[in-house]
Formats: C-alpha cells, structure tokens, sequence
C-alpha cells in the first residue's frame, strides 16, 4: 500500500512537470527546450546565444510567467475546495461558497469602471474578495453561533449581493469598452499575467496553501463534527477560522490574477480522494499538486486549441458541469462513499 501510494505520487509529480515544459514550449511559436533554455540563460545570465529577441521575450515575459501562474491558481483553488468540503463535510462546495468569487468580481468590475483601465483590477479584486469573506463571517455572527451551516448561509447571501451589484455595474458600464473587459475578466484568464504582478498574488496563494497544510490535521478532527472535535480539545471556532483564512487567501490571490474561475475546487479534490484517500494530511497536498496540473493543460488547451484564445472559466465549467453530474448521482444517498 506505501509502494502504490507512493508511485502515485511520483506519477503526480511527473505529469505536472511534464505539463509544465510543454506550456512554456508549446504555443503559436513553438520552442524547444534548448531554445527554453538558452531564453533564460540569455534574459537572467546576460549570455549570448544568438537568439531571437522575440523568441527571448516570448518566453521569459510571457510562457515562463503565465505557466507559474498558473500552476499556483489551479494549486490555490484545489486546496481551497477541499479544505471547504472538508470544513463544511460537504462533498458538493467549492472554493467560492463564502462569496470570494462574487466579491472579486465585482472589486474588479469597480476598478474597471473607476479607472477605465485594468491596472488596478488585481487589487481590487483582492480587496473585495477579502471583504465579501469577512462580511459571510460577520453575517454567521450577527445570527448566532458561527457554524458551518451558518457560515454557507453568510455566503449565499453576501455572494448574492455582490451578484447583484456586479450586474449594475454591467448596466451601467460603458458597453463599447468597459462591458466587453468586465465580462473577459469574469470568465477568467492568464493572458494578462505579467512577471510584474505575480509575486505579491504568489505570495499570498503560497502563504493560504501552507496553512491549509499545516491544518490539514486538525481539519480531519472538524471533518467528524463540532461535538467530536471539542471532546478532543480542539478550538473549533479558532482553528476554523485559521482554516477559513488560509482559504481565502489562497482563493483571493488567485482569483485576483485569474479573474473567475469555476470548478476546478469542486472537481480535482474528488479526483484527489479517488487516487490518495480522504485523509487530509495527504489529500490538501495532492490536491494541490493535481490542481496544479490541471490548470496548466486547461490554459495550453485555451491558447492552442484555436486561434483565438478561450477564457479559462468557458473550458473548465465544460469539463466540471459532466463531473457535477456524477457527484450528484453518487451522493444522491447523502454522505461520503
């Protein structure tokens, strides 16, 4: 049982790093991987190799970049969705159940409208990703104790609203400019990554992951019930809300340089749970890495399969809505099998 467990996670391991060559290699202008390397080497080193400016600038500026976005945002909202599904010992929720997604959206549509432009997006998003989180938390709060069912109820309901005024700033949007960005933002994409952005949104989706690793833990002991949980001597209402934090932050940076993208905390943790088991000392680390994986060869299918490219959010709800299908005739009894 070590010996397999083990192979899977070598296996794992090297198809997110077999992923991640051909993404920097593949492309309108494929590379390859001498020429990957002698990119680098000629861009951080200073030696000259000859090489194409262009070729140079195609990969250290944009591929290299892209591709470590996203491997962090497919890690991040993996990790996410499956601290929540255990958190809330639901299998069917997902990384956007506090209204992350929603807040950010509209953080993001505000910028958009404010600033005509989107240089600021990524900060709002965050802001008000953060923000729709601590309002589901106060809402739980204001109507009693802060319980799982009631933290869902907090985020339906502020996800609500921030739905709402999402789409009044639609209405009211320019719709020759100011409408067409806030509906590509909303559909999610890593086109606009730039090496300038990514380290503060990689910090923060880094920080949010190893929280959620190191309560990985205690999240098994939530995952039995409050009753369970506080007999073992565990601060329920401390370590969910550390749980909760690590979350959000992981989610927030990633939808902050994403923009909004559906599923993919609902559909890797299953395939997580299939392969590893449901323990999460080893299922938030290899959903992490499954998630990882698959973000990098949903966004090489979005930028190669046509020649246009696809939002990330169109690709990933057609992979997820036949999966959520199968979820709901396998839970349709109620619990974990």
């Amino acid at each position: 049982m070590r010996s397999s467990g083990k192979t899977k996670w070598i296996a794992a391991a090297g198809v997110a790093v077999a992923i991640f060559l051909l993404s920097i290699c593949a492309g309108r202008f494929p590379l390859s991987p001498g020429e990957i390397a002698k990119a680098i080497l000629q861009r951080v080193f200073g030696v000259e190799y000859g090489l194409n400016p262009a070729a140079v600038a195609i990969v250290v500026d944009n591929r290299l970049p892209r591709t470590m976005a996203g491997a962090l945002v497919g890690a991040a909202l993996a990790a996410s969705g499956c601290a929540f599904q255990g958190l809330f010992q639901n299998p069917l929720v997902s990384q956007g159940v506090l209204g992350v997604s929603s807040g950010a959206g509209f953080g993001a549509a505000l910028s958009i409208l404010l600033f005509s432009g989107t240089a600021f997006v990524p900060g709002f998003a965050f802001v008000f990703a953060l923000a729709a989180v601590w309002l589901s938390f106060m809402v739980a709060r204001m109507c009693g104790e802060v319980t799982p069912l009631m933290l869902v109820l907090g985020g339906t309901i502020i996800s609500s609203i921030f739905s709402a005024l999402l789409s009044f700033l639609k209405y009211v949007a320019d719709p020759y400019n100011q409408l067409a960005s806030i509906v590509f933002w909303n559909m999610g994409s890593l086109a606009s990554v730039e090496s300038s952005l990514l380290p503060f949104g990689a910090a923060v989706m880094l920080v949010g992951m190893a929280i959620l690793c190191v309560c990985a833990g205690p999240l098994n002991v939530l995952s039995m019930g409050d009753r369970e949980a506080k007999s073992m001597g565990l601060p329920v209402l401390k370590t969910r809300i550390l749980i909760v934090s690590g979350a959000t932050l992981a989610t927030a940076g990633a939808v902050s340089i994403a923009g909004t993208v559906a599923w993919v905390g609902l559909v890797i943790p299953h395939i997580a749970r299939f392969l590893i088991g449901s323990d999460n000392r080893k299922l938030v680390p290899f959903s992490i890495l499954l998630g990882a994986a698959f973000m990098m060869l949903v966004d090489l299918l979005c930028r190669t399969v046509t020649g246009s490219e696809i939002p990330l959010g169109i690709l990933t709800s057609l992979l997820g809505g036949p999966f959520f299908i199968y979820l709901l005739r396998r839970y349709k009894g109620g619990g974990w099998k």
